[in-house]
């Protein structure tokens, strides 16, 4: 695919924003300023802007919170801390998805814990929300397990994830979350 082919790819999916690399607190702080300043410049309300900049940046700290350190003898190293984003609007409203590789061992507790937060109602969501804040449990990375559970909550819909397996001991984790611009 030549850059022009991208191009026309990318304006008829009708993205805001793509990025492909490494996740750093840098490039999640510009992000968030660069598509603050697309939803001002779209007119978007300040009740939508707070939407899709709220589940922004959950998705993005996720991706730089918990994004694995590959070990994979036949990957490349700079492939290691990969991730990719995009943020994209239609005639519905705003569509984040990323990516990152995963180690294989990890996808079934997490596969679990995602179709838990799907099976879960509005009310549910919120008391799950609650719990888990107050168990005091963390991760070795430090959270809690909010931010799935909060993109839930924001977004009032489904998580859309899946896991392809790349090798036996490495997996890609794909998310993505939709916003619904008249809600």
């Amino acid at each position: 695919m030549d850059i022009y082919d991208l191009y026309n790819k990318m304006e008829s999916d009708r993205i805001l924003l793509s990025f492909k690399g490494d996740v750093t607190s840098d490039l999640t702080a510009s992000i968030l300023q660069i598509i603050e300043q697309r939803l001002i410049e779209m007119h978007e309300t300040p009740k939508l802007r707070k939407k899709v900049y709220n589940v922004l940046v959950e998705c993005l700290q996720n991706l730089y919170h918990h994004i694995d350190d590959v070990i994979d003898n036949g990957m490349p190293e700079s492939d290691k801390r990969s991730a990719i984003f995009t943020i994209g609007h239609n005639n519905l409203g705003y569509s984040i998805t990323t990516g990152n590789y995963i180690d294989s061992a990890k996808v079934n507790g997490f596969a679990e814990r995602l179709d838990r937060i799907n099976s879960l109602s509005t009310d549910e969501l919120k008391q799950f929300y609650k719990e888990v804040l107050s168990n005091d449990e963390r991760s070795e990375r430090g959270g809690g397990g909010l931010g799935m559970i909060d993109i839930a909550r924001k977004t009032g819909k489904k998580l859309n994830y899946d896991f392809i397996t790349v090798t036996p001991t490495l997996s890609f984790f794909s998310l993505n979350i939709n916003i619904d611009t008249h809600e």
